[in-house]
This record gives structure tokens, C-alpha cells and sequence, in this order.
């Protein structure tokens, strides 16, 4: 879509703005915004910014009254700020427009408006490229604490109410094109993840000749397997042991390679090669101390623990020769017998293990998977030479299907780019979108 500029531009003396068309008036903040003075409300429900939304909060179990008693209010209509930029990124946004009534913590700081000639919307569009232009330069200390006082100086130019309410309309209608766009695109990935745990399952489940006899596994959640093939528990299959007993403290930034319960569970999923991914360290000291928490190629490691019941029974598989340490909260899985790693880390990816597994952990806010569970699940073991035309051919289907969700990826991360520039020359001035709807 092509879009005009206006007649003529003025210098605004602002970097993050730039030019802005001759007729829009300079301001500050502090003639738009004023701070709201914490107000206790103990009849609403726990609220927190996400993402540039304000929302409930899901975790109640450490809610409790007297908490509530340090929270102010935010209501429907009024702006809130996160002062803490903890993650030094671009991604998280720090303001948001409420459409709902919470509390919130008081380390946020809330703004109203200082009259009604504002449009909202347009200010919330305004405050979104504030915050990923200008905000994390501002602030104080390591954590760059913002104020509203920090904020309430900067500079801004500011188009008439009626201006505003064109620009608004036009960025709403736009990003929900956008966002659907996108939401399309993550229901893509949704189903070709489906579609790649489906192919794992039946093919470490079944094998690759349909006309194979089947016989029962005794199994619940694994059903009929290929008559020829062994169905054993884990502990007949694998020796158990655990990570490193350290905690975050003992990492650092050279030495030998960890991984964590954190990493199985967010940065490395299947397998990992210290070669290739990015990872944290601990002293070489522990390989005089602690030599049984070093991983072997092909080791598995599972996390211990989960905040979730779905990512009960995450794990990892070392796909390499270098030197790793099993880190904390992990259990760690070797084979005992010449096997496939490879064809093990397809079964522990299937539904068949996991759900065995999702079975027997407790917890409530935290799941434990202990080695007795794991010793005590079932695994099944084709001959090597079907394990490895299994891996093969998982190989290859679980490659097509990661080629194209890399391109819904990256078809993503370009409309994200898209809504951040056209959110940022609409409000900036840098397109004229008067006409639009007219």
C-alpha cells in the first residue's frame, strides 16, 4: 500500500521523531499525562502488563489480601507504565492502554489524562514507538528505573484532536489486518507442529512397514507395536543419575559447558551441540569433583521439574563429543546397550513416552519428574538396523517440516516489522492517513 506525505515538514528538534508536519504543536508529556497517586482497591482482581497489554493474572496461588493491600489500582481508560527495563530488549513494551480494572503492583506507575481533547488510542499508538525508541535510554541505576519525572520532560508533537482520532482509526484498522495476518500465520506453525508429532508418534510407534504383525504392548498410551520388537521399562534400558547439586550462582562465562533444567525446557528441546548453541559454563574444577554428572554423546538430560504439566517430561539429547555438565534440577539417561541415541530421542518426543510420563507426576504449581518415574516408564526397541531407517526417514520429514515453519517465521517477523512502521510513520507524521475511510 502506497502512502502520501503531507505538504510540508517541520524539524522537531526530537531524534526519535524526526521531521513532523508543519501544523502539528510541540509538547511534553507533562502537558498530556499526570501521575495517578496510588489508590488501594481491594475489590478488584490481580492485574500486570504483558506484552503491551494489561492483564489478569493467571498465577493466584501467592495472591493473597494482605498482598493486595501494597497494589494500586489501574482502571479502564488509564495508561500504565513498568518502570523496569529487566530485559534490555526491544520486545517486551513497557506501556500499555487498560481495558480492564486490576490492581497492580506498585512499582508500576499509572497516568491519566489531563484533559479530554486526547484521543486515547492515538496516545497509545504514540506511547508504543515512545517506548521502543526512547524509553531505554531513559531511567536511572543498572536496572534503568524509569519515573515519571524522566518521562514527563520528553518532547513530543502532537497533531489536532480530530487529527489524532484519523490517525487512530487508521492504526486500528491496519494492525488488525496485520495481527490476523499473523495469528493465521501462528496457526500454521500450530498445525505443522501437530503434523510433525503426529509422523514421530506413528513412526516410532508402528515402524515403516505397514504390513508388519502387531501384538499388544501392554501399554496404555502405546497401544500395538510391531511383533518383533521388545517393549521394556527404562530402567532396564538406561542408567540413571543426576546433574550437578549448584544453583545459578555457579555459572559463568567460561569453563565447561552446562545445561540446566531451564535450558532443556526453552532454548534446546531436542538435542544440543555446545559447538553450535550458545551456553553457559561452570569451573573446571568440577571435573575433579564430579565426573559422574559429565554427559556422553548421546546422554539424554531431563528436567527435573516443571512450572507446567505440558512440559513434564521435556529433555534433551547430546549431540556431540564435547565435554558437557548435566546442570541443576536435571536427571540424566544413558543407554546401556549399543542403541540409537538419535531413535530414543524420537521416542522421548512422542506422545506414547510423554503421556506415561505426564501420568505419574504430582505437584500442583510445580511438577517433579523423579528418576523413579522415569526408571519405571516404558520404552520399546525395534533391531538397530529399523531404528536407524526410522531416525532416516524422521530425519528427513522432521527437516521439510522445520523448512517451512522457518518460513512462517520469518513471514512473522516481517509483518511485526511492518505493524512497528507503519504504527511509527503514522504517529510520527511521516504518512498523511487524513483521507483514510473518507
Amino acid at each position: 500500500m502506497e502512502f502520501k506525505q503531507y505538504p510540508s515538514y517541520k524539524k522537531s528538534g526530537v531524534e526519535w521523531l524526526g521531521g513532523v508536519p508543519e501544523h502539528w504543536v510541540g509538547s511534553k508529556f507533562k502537558y498530556i499525562f499526570q501521575e495517578k497517586q496510588h489508590t488501594k482497591n481491594m475489590n478488584l482482581p490481580f492485574g500486570a502488563i504483558s506484552f503491551g497489554s494489561v492483564v489478569y493474572k493467571e498465577d493466584k496461588a501467592n495472591l493473597t489480601d494482605e498482598l493486595k493491600e501494597n497494589y494500586q489500582e489501574v482502571l479502564q481508560g488509564e495508561f500504565l507504565v513498568n518502570p523496569l527495563n529487566l530485559n534490555y530488549d526491544l520486545k517486551s513494551l513497557r506501556t500499555a492502554l487498560s481495558k480492564i480494572d486490576v490492581v497492580v503492583s506498585s512499582g508500576y506507575f499509572v497516568l491519566k489524562l489531563k484533559n479530554n481533547t486526547f484521543n486515547k488510542r492515538y496516545l497509545e499508538y504514540l506511547l508504543y514507538i515512545f517506548d521502543i525508541r526512547k524509553m531505554k535510554t531513559l531511567g536511572a541505576g543498572i536496572r534503568q528505573t524509569l519515573t515519571f519525572r524522566d518521562m514527563a520532560v520528553c518532547d513530543v508533537a502532537i497533531p489536532s484532536a480530530c487529527e489524532q482520532t484519523q490517525i487512530a482509526s487508521f492504526l486500528d484498522y491496519e494492525t488488525f489486518r496485520i495481527d490476523n495476518l499473523i495469528a493465521k500465520q501462528e496457526k500454521l506453525i500450530e498445525l505443522l507442529e501437530e503434523q510433525r508429532k503426529s509422523i514421530i508418534s506413528h513412526a516410532v510407534t508402528k515402524g515403516l512397514n505397514p504390513n508388519a504383525p502387531m501384538k499388544d504392548s501392554g501399554v496404555e498410551w502405546l497401544g500395538d507395536v510391531p511383533e518383533h520388537w521388545t517393549v521394556l521399562k527404562n530402567r532396564h534400558i538406561f542408567n540413571f543419575s543426576k546433574g550437578l547439586s549448584i544453583t545459578k550462582e555457579n555459572l559463568q562465562e567460561s569453563g565447561i559447558p552446562c545445561v540446566s533444567y531451564g535450558e532443556v525446557h526453552s532454548k534446546f528441546g531436542f538435542e544440543f551441540n555446545p559447538e553450535i548453541n550458545d551456553m553457559k559454563f561452570v569451573s573446571e574444577e568440577y571435573l575433579k569433583t564430579s565426573k559422574n554428572c559429565l554427559l556422553n554423546s548421546g546422554d539424554f538430560i531431563f528436567a527435573d521439574t516443571s512450572e507446567d504439566f505440558e512440559g513434564s517430561g521435556n529433555f534433551s539429547y547430546l549431540n556431540s563429543n564435547s565435554q558437557v555438565f548435566a546442570g541443576y534440577h536435571t536427571v540424566i539417561a544413558r543407554l546401556k546397550s549399543k542403541q540409537k541415541p538419535r531413535f530414543f530421542a524420537y521416542i522421548f518426543d512422542s506422545n506414547a513416552h510423554r503421556k506415561q510420563i505426564q501420568t505419574q507426576v504430582k505437584g500442583i504449581k510445580v511438577f517433579s519428574i523423579t528418576q523413579g518415574i522415569l526408571k519405571d516408564i516404558y520404552s520399546w526397541l525395534p533391531p538397530v538396523h529399523e531404528q536407524d531407517l526410522i531416525v532416516e526417514y524422521l530425519d528427513n520429514e522432521c527437516k521439510k517440516i522445520s523448512l517451512l515453519k522457518a518460513k512462517q517465521i520469518e513471514l512473522i517477523e516481517k509483518l511485526k516489522e511492518y505493524r512497528s512502521s507503519i504504527i511509527s510513520h503514522a504517529v510520527t507524521g511521516k504518512i498523511d492517513v487524513r483521507e483514510f475511510g473518507a
